[in-house]
């Protein structure tokens, strides 16, 4: 039987490779070039640091590689000030380094990722949202059983995403996003009207079911829909984060 050897640990060699491969998927964080949503005001669409940096860090203290990716790529910029898990992933983590790397869209392998997650502030909507190679990267990484997650306003930029299928990926499903009541009470974007679309009304012309505060009791609740995992609003990002994680070891 000693001829079986190799065999055998060849065999052996080859199915822990195979784990190993698959255990080496990373997660793909993907945010905007947009610093300003081009109006004479120059309203502020940088990327907001407090839906991108707390899943950052549950991501990497769950020892999952990330990268980051936007329609040009190079430096991100970023809103609001680096404080708690923010700061601690910016001085601990490899935050910044990064974020200032970002991956343009025609350098994204799809078949690196179990899933992708998109944080808020306005300037997703303004370039992601309709970035064909971005949208794409998006709908090859949830055909192949991966998992799409978003905080705040990061909704809006999966929510024109195709299948294979024609159809729109949000369609038939429940998705939390920047509720449009909010968004008309708020100056951030002159209640909306600097804006390409406003969150919940594109989810739910594309045939998503959207969550809003009359849907939820809870404002800050994680929704989770046929692996697309989303809240609306900023403090519950890094929930969204573990629950993506959680979806993806099941």
């Amino acid at each position: 039987m000693s001829y079986l050897y190799p065999v055998i640990l060849t065999l052996a060699f080859v199915f822990s490779a195979n784990i190993h491969a698959q255990e080496a998927k990373k997660i793909l964080i993907i945010a905007s070039n947009v610093t300003d949503m081009g109006d004479a005001e120059k309203h502020d669409a940088r990327n907001n640091l407090w839906e991108v940096a707390p899943p950052y860090h549950v991501f990497v203290s769950h020892g999952y590689e990330v990268d980051f990716a936007s329609p040009r790529g190079g430096k991100l910029e970023f809103m609001m000030d680096p404080v708690g898990i923010s700061s601690y992933a910016i001085k601990y983590e490899g935050f910044q380094e990064k974020t200032n790397r970002s991956l343009p869209a025609a350098k994204v392998n799809p078949d690196d990722y179990w899933g992708v997650y998109i944080g808020g502030g306005y300037g997703p909507l303004f370039d992601v949202a309709t970035d064909p190679e971005l949208l794409a990267v998006m709908a090859e990484i949830y055909q192949d059983g991966g998992i799409i997650g978003s905080g705040g306003h990061g909704a809006g930029a999966f929510a024109n995403v195709r299948l294979a299928n024609g159809e729109f990926l949000v369609k038939n499903k429940k998705v939390a996003g920047f509720p449009d009541s909010t968004e008309k009470t708020k100056s951030w974007a002159k209640q909306g009207s600097l804006l390409p679309f406003m969150v919940e009304s594109q989810l739910n012309k594309n045939g998503a079911i959207a969550q809003n505060k009359k849907t939820l009791k809870d404002k800050h609740q994680v929704i989770i829909d046929s692996r697309i995992v989303s809240t609306m609003f900023l403090p519950s990002a890094a929930l969204v984060a573990k629950e993506m994680i959680l979806q993806h070891q099941k």
